[in-house]
């Protein structure tokens, strides 16, 4: 099951650029809880707390406002282009039970042949599953794997209960020569291709 992390919540009570601010001034941040068709609650969360939780993939929270409990998943988040501290998080309401689509990281697993060079195209995937068992990452297992094999999004290892929201042929990664023979390999093409052409200007003399 994926972690709940409980934040304390603080309502709202004014708006506008200047608050807002103030507000981040006091090691708050500004957020919004909407879904389900319900108004959106204007919100701050504790700076510091929020940011530990969203070093998480996919961080579960649950949110006690004035009373009620909310369970929200982290849609957006903004931060200051320069320093990075936290401007405002975008959070929806999730049920348990319900389905959801979030992108996971994809984790590599094994060794390749000898010979090869991982060129891994996918660090990310589009999955569903229910919103208190989201899977911190995907698995792609590439032990084995030789020059010339491709792996796809239907190799992934899947956990119980999740489904993959992208086309299943996608290319995850490839097996690749290292570029030094692959250098190699295109020379002596062309030396061979020199070589065939000289023999066949000589023999027209």
């Amino acid at each position: 099951m994926t972690d709940q992390i409980q934040l304390p919540v603080e309502v709202r009570t004014e708006f506008g650029k200047g608050y807002a601010r103030r507000a981040r001034a006091n090691g708050q941040v500004p957020a919004v809880i909407y879904g389900h068709g319900t108004d959106p609650i204007h919100v701050l969360l504790p700076a510091q707390e929020a940011s530990l939780a969203l070093r998480h993939s996919n961080v579960l929270l649950d949110l006690d406002v004035e009373g009620k409990s909310h369970l929200v998943l982290t849609k957006d988040v903004q931060r200051e282009a320069i320093r990075g501290f936290l401007m405002h998080i975008d959070l929806q309401v999730v049920r348990k039970g319900e389905k959801v689509s979030v992108d996971v990281n994809v984790h590599v697993e094994g060794e390749i042949a000898a010979g090869g060079l991982l060129d891994q195209e996918l660090f990310s995937v589009n999955i569903e599953a229910e919103a208190t068992h989201l899977p911190d990452f995907v698995t792609l297992n590439v032990e084995g794997k030789e020059v010339g094999d491709i792996m796809h999004a239907s190799d992934l290892i899947l956990p119980e209960g999740t489904e993959l929201q992208i086309d299943a042929d996608a290319v995850v990664a490839t097996v690749h020569a290292p570029r030094a023979e692959t250098a190699a390999s295109a020379d002596e093409a062309a030396e061979g291709g020199t070589t065939a052409s000289a023999t066949e200007a000589k023999s027209a003399e």
